[in-house]
């Protein structure tokens, strides 16, 4: 069959089911984080409000800890069997854990039974979304146009910033008809549970998804070095990553530390949330501009514009202390960020081979989750404790844009042709230059 009607299999709705399924493995993922203060009185009460907190963000940070393990066995079936029984697989487990950890009793009711299953449940999370990552950008990518690619693999990140901002909502409903004792005792499970009541649908959807190993596409994305991944191009991957990974949960914990540091209220937080997965979905600017005039420009500027920006956005919201201030720093830091990460991914998948595509893509990004992303909230709320300043933030992102800026500096430019025009359909993948 023609190259051009196997794209045209791959309509809107395909992609869409794609990026439905990937939102909801996040939503269901990063509400752990947002609900922190709460699991943490429910599951590890101490007479330290500080102390419950970090055991919380460290429950948080273990379902980072089995994302390489999933990376791998779901990655392998990615690129054995199919992208679409791998992201079948990874949904499923993700809505098992996440039922498990909203309906598994506080401790006041079982003792230390209830943080241990906390525990086992953000294990097998993590396992899922490790394996979400690799299968579905691989399947972006290979869906898409070549001139396309940037805008196709953003997508990945702005579903993302959809999870972000379902969870903000959710979060402020609930703070807003709850008073604090309620959220604590029961409220934040509905947020949970929101989320599993979508995991049938998102599973049926994901059935009807087509499938693109094995298309004649799939094969093109790879660069014309012949497939090769050398040592030195893996380590600027992961310092992609690790970078982008710092700076993504260093703006989600904003909803903690909105609450914890800067003695907002609760409604106040969620606002934030919802704010940064607004700016998030603005991702797609930066996936658009690589494509048209290159990766690493797109890469190398706006984070640049982020280093300038950081410092300065975090003296206004610390000096003011004022909603206004919060919200406008943290809407302006995550527009200068997310559109610096949207190529990353982007590049990594076009340099990698079909054959180890999904499963080598997963595994880099999991590793640099589970080093930076599991210990960033965990670690920039233990050094606001012990040096109680609250620019802790700004300087843990400026270090990670320093290792993020050198490894753009070493990988090369992936975009298949700068500066060409595509033109995307709705409905139909198609190009022309």
């Amino acid at each position: 069959m023609p190259l051009d009607q196997n794209r045209a299999r791959l309509s809107l709705r395909h992609i869409s089911a794609v990026l439905v399924g990937n939102a909801l493995e996040f939503y269901d993922f990063l509400t752990f984080s947002f609900f922190a203060l709460q699991i943490g009185r429910t599951f590890f009460p101490s007479r330290n409000p500080l102390s419950s907190l970090l055991l919380s963000l460290a429950t948080f940070g273990a379902g980072f800890l089995t994302r390489p393990l999933g990376a791998f066995v779901i990655g392998r079936v990615a690129d054995r069997r199919g992208r679409r029984p791998a992201m079948m697989l990874s949904f499923l487990l993700m809505g098992i854990g996440l039922c498990g950890v909203a309906l598994t009793p506080s401790y006041a009711a079982i003792g230390v039974a209830a943080p241990v299953m906390v525990l086992a449940w953000r294990l097998m999370q993590g396992f899922a979304l490790g394996g979400e990552v690799g299968p579905t950008t691989a399947f972006l990518i290979e869906a898409a146009p070549p001139l396309q690619r940037g805008f196709y693999g953003s997508l990945q990140t702005a579903t993302q910033a959809v999870a972000i901002i379902t969870a903000g909502v959710v979060g402020f409903g609930l703070s807003s008809v709850l008073d604090g004792a309620a959220l604590d005792h029961w409220g934040w499970r509905i947020a949970f549970l929101v989320g599993a009541a979508v995991v049938p649908v998102g599973f049926v959807i994901r059935r009807s998804l087509p499938e693109t190993l094995h298309m004649p596409q799939a094969e093109s994305v790879t660069s014309q070095d012949g497939g090769s991944f050398p040592l030195a191009t893996a380590l600027a991957c992961l310092g992609l990553l690790a970078s982008g990974t710092v700076l993504t949960y260093a703006r989600t914990y904003m909803t903690t530390y909105a609450v914890n540091t800067l003695g907002r209220s609760t409604r106040v937080s969620f606002v934030t949330t919802i704010l940064v997965g607004a700016a998030s979905c603005m991702t797609f600017i930066g996936g658009r501009l690589s494509d048209r005039i290159g990766r690493k420009p797109v890469m190398l500027g706006f984070t640049v514009l982020t280093a300038v920006c950081t410092m300065p956005a975090f003296l206004a919201i610390v000096h003011f202390r004022t909603p206004a201030a919060l919200y406008v720093g943290t809407t302006l830091l995550t527009l200068c960020t997310v559109t610096a990460l949207a190529p990353i991914l982007t590049t990594i998948t076009e340099l990698l081979p079909r054959r180890v595509r999904a499963g080598g893509l997963g595994l880099l990004y999991a590793l640099a989750i589970s080093v930076f992303g599991g210990t960033t909230q965990f670690i920039i709320a233990w050094l606001i404790g012990r040096t109680g300043s609250a620019l802790v933030p700004a300087w843990y992102m400026e270090a990670a844009i320093v290792v993020g800026l050198c490894a753009m500096a070493a990988v090369r430019e992936t975009a298949p042709v700068a500066g060409a025009r595509a033109v995307h359909i709705p409905g139909a993948v198609r190009t022309s230059s």
